[in-house]
């Protein structure tokens, strides 16, 4: 191929045989991760058009459910008015419950077939958090911070993006089952009753979303950090890695 030409023009004959191609990311995870993103972004936005709703507008409804206080005494109530009209979202509750209802089926749904597929592939193996997870993700937190130099030795994920992504799955678990319980709280009661009330599921639905939002914008800030051949990785499923580099396509056949 020509691409593989070019490749072999620019590379230092030194360098020549140092580097391969190493499979990364499978199709099905590379498919439900870009569906993923759109739906979420449209759930947070009519999220938030419904939120107006309930918070303190123009009507001064008295829910508490969405702000952060001591007693009657309000510290933080997310957004200031000005917000709202910036985003136009005011008078728009209805239009975001049915953008609401309809895009957390396919939420579910891809939710559903990642976890199926981590489960029957394989992959959950180079996923879900190990013994020395912890350990590790202290360290890649000192090494971003500059306070530490040297990352431990990692596979496809380090012991911070295992924590994470795991901790990101379960927090879309508990986005469905807060959010079934605020949809039907009288044909779900037993669900809204287990997660204190109907208020309580509100108030985590509504926190579990701001943590949905922390984790994306510290999520995209490493992803330009890390540079372009981890986010091709993401889009082609294949990423430059040094032949010293342990084999993920190895490991993959020893599940077999």
């Amino acid at each position: 191929m020509s691409v593989g030409r070019a490749e072999t023009t620019a590379v230092p004959s030194a360098a020549r045989g140092r580097i391969r191609l190493e499979r990364k990311h499978p199709l099905a995870i590379r498919w439900m991760h870009w569906v993923n993103f759109p739906v979420l972004f449209t759930m947070i936005w009519s999220g938030v058009l419904i939120y107006w709703n309930d918070s303190d507008n123009a009507y001064q409804h008295p829910h508490a459910v969405y702000r952060i206080g001591i007693g009657k005494l309000t510290l933080l109530r997310l957004f200031p008015d000005w917000v709202y009209r910036t985003m136009h979202v005011p008078y728009h509750v209805t239009e975001g419950l049915g953008y609401h209802f309809f895009f957390m089926w396919i939420f579910a749904l891809n939710g559903l077939a990642y976890v199926l597929y981590l489960a029957f592939s394989g992959e959950w193996r180079l996923l879900v958090p190990e013994r020395r997870s912890l350990h590790d993700a202290i360290q890649v937190t000192l090494v971003d911070l500059h306070l530490r130099k040297g990352l431990p030795e990692q596979k496809k994920y380090n012991g911070a993006q295992r924590i994470a992504y795991t901790s990101v799955i379960l927090m879309g678990a508990g986005m469905l089952i807060t959010g079934v319980a605020i949809y039907k709280p009288t044909q779900m009661h037993w669900l809204t009753s287990l997660l204190g009330g109907y208020e309580m599921a509100r108030w985590l639905h509504f926190w579990i979303t701001v943590s949905f939002l922390g984790f994306f914008v510290v999520h995209v800030a490493q992803v330009v950090l890390a540079g372009w051949n981890n986010f091709r990785a993401m889009v082609s499923g294949r990423e430059i890695q040094s032949v010293e580099a342990p084999s993920l396509e190895a490991e993959r056949r020893g599940w077999r």
